[in-house]
């Protein structure tokens, strides 16, 4: 044998040494970007859980965001600016999902939940008064998004039952 067949046999076993470690380190970075993307999806989902917590928790918060659903105009400056904060974040976070699971790293039934808690909440008046002086703040793939749920003139149920007896004891 003389040196330039030592040299192509070694460039071959380097080649099929290399290509099933680059296939290897493929895999790895993907499989890597997938649990970074499932990591902050699932942090997306805890801060939304958060987010019903405060309200939960907070009776004050409660009965703003009750009240400013059906009317944001109606809310004093304070409660417009905590209603407003309040649904700020719950759209933010609604965003966030939105966009992983277009990205194809939120299941379809999963954000399928979080899409129908959105939907709920813009179906109301107030949120809509709302939505419109704060949609700037979205992207605009979320815009159409939501603009297409208020388009479908959906009637507003989630809350109904609890606001009919706000309003009842309040008189």
């Amino acid at each position: 044998m003389n040196w330039e067949m030592l040299s192509a046999i070694g460039q071959l076993a380097a080649v099929l040494i290399g290509i099933p470690s680059l296939i290897y380190l493929a895999i790895q970075i993907r499989n890597q970007n997938k649990e970074s993307q499932r990591v902050a999806a699932n942090m997306l989902i805890a801060h939304w859980t958060d987010f019903r917590k405060s309200i939960s928790d907070n009776a004050d918060l409660a009965a703003i965001h009750l009240r400013g659903l059906q009317s944001f105009e109606d809310l004093n400056p304070v409660e417009k600016l905590r209603f407003g904060s309040a649904l700020g974040r719950i759209f933010v976070l609604s965003e966030g999902l939105y966009l992983f699971y277009l990205d194809g790293s939120l299941a379809s039934d999963l954000w399928k939940t979080f899409e129908q808690t959105t939907a709920d909440l813009i179906a109301y008046p107030g949120a809509q008064a709302w939505w419109a002086t704060r949609k700037h703040w979205h992207t605009s793939k979320f815009r159409t998004l939501v603009d297409d749920i208020i388009a479908e003139r959906r009637k507003p149920t989630l809350y109904e039952r609890y606001t009919e007896r706000t309003q009842k004891s309040e008189t």
